[in-house]
């Protein structure tokens, strides 16, 4: 394996070297404002940090924010020194894009770490640039010999639990950073546009929670201005800019990036709102998501906003990134016998059958930002996910499911296994025909793992539609415990490259592995 245990790998050993700590310069208190300056005396500086993200074998995308208007400048190079470095033009950072701005990478060799730094200029006087902000990625091998390492979790600053300087901020970043994972799926939920973050919150025994705050973040989200500023208070927690400047993203959106369980044209009656048309919201969260994360553009002549692609990892894996928020129908009882739309959406169900047939990979993750079997209810008639509690043939948003499962036993699909956070709870399910009402597709897993930072909740019942078995589940008693009460989940994937071997940990704050699951590659119906 190319990442044993719990070291990293020799040649990755040197990014965990302190090269990439934070300068004191990006303290809270220096950033937690959400204008840029515009004085022209200075020069440009990233105080956001950088990311990097989508990395292929041969390419990858870099991303930052200026604190003014700026020429993005990205070099490369194989050694930290940065001797004889490739550089890379990147786009004018300017109001536009609230300053933000990200430069893909071609051309970049297989299997290499891939030292980066981006260099912020003038645009008036291109010899006036900023302090270089580094950082580092690993593409992806076009062999299997070395493995594949890489986390996945979401859920983050919800229910009011925000960053707390008393704790050290979001820690579980620095812990997942040690980790040194070739990258970190987030599966959702990046952001609580709908969660205002108040100074401070009175725990059940007596003790204050202590909160960062901002301007942006005292409200729900509505504005542009104010989906950016929700984007940008992640970024006033050091733990997560290290953590980003040295493991690559692969994000996904959900609910919380607009409003608790949205779906397409509903119209909202909280009066929190102003703005009661959820598209309208949306747009602008989009459009603030694609500016705050590098995240691949869209293919020629595609639906405008897409979110849902596939990520290859050379031969051992392919991460196919859903969207079951954009293209959903309306919340229901969902026992509709006839459902074509569902939560995915006719032409993404195509998408993702055809994708799934012509994956060579040995392990196919299906990164589902909603769980599968979980009955996750939406009042107290209406349901938010796919199961609606009827245990029965499948109806309503199960049909697709039902599908899809049914095309990936015909088509012969291997080695899919699905990753999903959602429920703020950390369990692991398997589904087995025997088991099921609905019968013909083969047996799965599904691991569920977060949140990062928000709140934990209880364990939500089964449907036995797909004829899940929980083989693992942590959770607290009572809805809502603050991160102080309940720890933060992570889950972790190891790939061997010998055997292809693929290892499922669940992982929670502190360390601790609470829950191992090992398959093998090319068999079906593992238990």
């Amino acid at each position: 394996m190319s990442h044993p245990q719990p070291s990293p790998s020799p040649r990755r050993r040197s990014v965990l070297r302190g090269s990439l700590a934070v300068p004191a310069a990006l303290a809270v208190p220096s950033i937690a404002g959400a204008a840029p300056a515009f004085a022209r005396s200075g020069r440009p500086r990233a105080e956001w940090g950088v990311q990097a993200g989508d990395v292929t074998a041969h390419a990858g995308l870099v991303w930052v924010r200026s604190d003014r208007p700026a020429r993005m400048i990205v070099e490369t190079s194989a050694t930290e020194s940065f001797r004889n470095p490739t550089r890379w033009k990147g786009p004018l950072l300017g109001p536009d894009t609230d300053f933000t701005g990200t430069t893909r990478l071609r051309g970049l060799p297989a299997g290499e770490q891939i030292h980066y730094r981006v260099v912020l200029a003038d645009p008036d006087d291109p010899r006036r640039t900023g302090e270089p902000v580094t950082g580092t990625f690993r593409t992806t091998p076009k062999g299997r010999k070395e493995g594949v390492r890489f986390l996945w979790s979401g859920d983050i600053a919800g229910q009011g639990w925000g960053i707390n300087p008393d704790r050290g901020g979001w820690r579980v970043f620095e812990e997942m950073r040690r980790r040194n994972p070739d990258f970190f799926l987030c599966s959702g939920d990046n952001i609580y546009a709908d969660g205002p973050i108040l100074p401070s919150v009175t725990l059940p025994d007596g003790s204050v929670w202590r909160n960062v705050t901002t301007e942006e973040k005292s409200k729900v989200a509505e504005s542009l201005a104010e989906f950016r500023g929700a984007f940008r208070y992640n970024l006033l927690d050091e733990n997560l800019r290290r953590f980003n400047a040295q493991v690559p993203s692969i994000v996904q959106w959900d609910d919380h990036e607009v409003r608790n369980n949205w779906y397409p044209g509903q119209i909202l009656t909280d009066a929190r709102y102003t703005e009661k048309n959820v598209d309208v919201l949306a747009g602008r969260s989009l459009r603030a998501f694609s500016e705050y994360y590098p995240i691949s553009t869209l293919p020629p002549g595609d639906e405008d906003g897409r979110v849902y692609r596939v990520l290859r990892h050379g031969p051992l894996l392919d991460v196919f990134v859903l969207d079951m928020r954009s293209y959903r129908n309306a919340n229901s009882p969902g026992r509709q016998p006839d459902d074509t739309t569902g939560i995915l959406g006719a032409r993404q169900l195509s998408w993702l059958k055809r994708e799934l047939s012509r994956s060579r990979a040995t392990w196919k993750v299906i990164a589902s930002d909603m769980p599968l079997g979980l009955v996750v209810p939406d009042g107290s008639a209406n349901f938010e996910a796919v199961a609606q509690g009827d245990p029965g043939a499948p109806l309503g948003r199960e049909l697709q499911i039902a599908e899809l499962l049914r095309h990936i036993k015909h088509r012969k699909v291997t080695g899919t296994v699905w990753l999903t956070a959602d429920v703020h709870y950390t369990s692991a399910q398997h589904y087995d025909p025997s088991r099921a009402a609905f019968k013909d597709f083969a047996p799965f897993w599904e691991f569920v793992s977060g949140p990062l930072a928000a709140g934990g909740f209880q364990a939500l019942k089964l449907d036995g539609t797909f004829g899940p078995e929980q083989r693992f589940v942590k959770a607290p008693n009572r809805a809502n415990t603050s991160p102080a009460e309940t720890p933060q989940y992570f889950g972790e994937v190891d790939i061997d490259g010998d055997s292809g071997e693929l290892t499922v940990r669940l992982r929670q704050e502190g360390g601790g592995v609470l829950f191992t699951e090992v398959l093998q590659p090319g068999r079906v119906g593992q238990a």
